[in-house]
């Protein structure tokens, strides 16, 4: 099982939008290093919605050479095509990846019945190790707790990253589910929380610029120290929230740049932070000795 502190890495790119390749590799090493668990590989944050085919494969098949198994390398795979989503995960096995996080059809609003098909038909196609991915605010699309327990059994079908940050409906979804797949939190703000409850982990934001801390409160609330786990979340708290004062991977990406990991790249229809938050991202950096 992959738990702890799982970053959902960032795509680095030139100016131009290019993906600068160096870069990612650096970032990679920079995160074993540093002690992050495992790495997402073109999530949200890894800017999937605008990487082609050929380069959301070619930043998977990177992340994995790069990382040589020193870590688990999760693909993210998911489409609102079912057959576009069975493609991309069976190209990210073909690459080597470790297993495939799959985020539920956006803009096209399946119902819960189409939900689990699109699932199944996934699970039969591929035999990878799949994470199902609920992030209604991106999506419109609401994965329901009774809908990610119809599909808890299915042999693929590992874990589920619940991002909506409700820390009642994570308790309901570990006590129908956690004694058959893992439940990882999607909600940097909640994450250690969410992990005293039984849940494995946090697929983490924070965690592209603070991996070390992010990797000592996941293993805290993982051992149940819960006291310590809210006292470095506190600390942590206001670069959580500067990571989301525009939209991700706006803030995450203009951080990186200002620690010197990366050019301040990104692609359209996303642009640089706004000039007003700067400064914002800037002290929650400083303030943790992060810059």
């Amino acid at each position: 099982m992959i738990t702890g502190s799982i970053v959902a890495l960032v795509t680095p790119m030139h100016a131009d939008g290019q993906v600068d390749w160096p870069a990612l590799d650096r970032l990679v090493e920079f995160h074993i290093k540093e002690g992050t668990d495992a790495l997402v590989a073109v999530g949200t944050t890894g800017e999937s919605a605008t990487l082609d085919t050929a380069e959301h494969c070619a930043v998977i098949e990177r992340i994995v050479k790069t990382t040589a198994g020193r870590r688990p390398v999760i693909a993210g795979t998911g489409a609102n095509s079912t057959s576009e989503a069975i493609e991309l995960t069976q190209e990210a096995k073909n690459l080597g990846a470790d297993a495939c996080l799959l985020v539920t059809p956006y803009y096209n609003k399946p119902p819960q019945r189409g939900l689990i098909k699109h699932h199944e038909a996934i699970a039969a196609a591929v035999d990878i190790p799949q994470i199902l991915y609920n992030v209604p605010g991106r999506t419109a699309c609401d994965m329901l707790p009774e809908t990610v327990a119809a599909l808890a059994d299915i042999e693929q079908i590992i874990g589920v990253k619940e991002a909506t940050g409700d820390l009642e409906r994570a308790r309901k979804l570990i006590e129908q589910v956690g004694d058959r797949m893992a439940v990882y939190s999607g909600d940097d703000e909640t994450a250690y929380q969410l992990m005293l409850l039984g849940g494995k982990g946090n697929i983490s934001v924070t965690a592209n610029v603070a991996p070390a801390l992010m990797h000592q409160l996941c293993m805290l609330a993982l051992d149940g120290h819960a006291e310590e786990a809210k006292a470095l979340n506190e600390r942590l708290m206001t670069l959580h929230k500067a990571m989301f004062c525009e939209a991700n991977p706006i803030p995450v990406k203009w951080a990186l740049h200002k620690m010197g990991l990366m050019e301040r790249g990104i692609r359209l229809p996303l642009v640089e932070l706004d000039d007003r938050f700067k400064p914002k991202v800037e002290l929650a950096l400083a303030a943790l000795e992060l810059i």
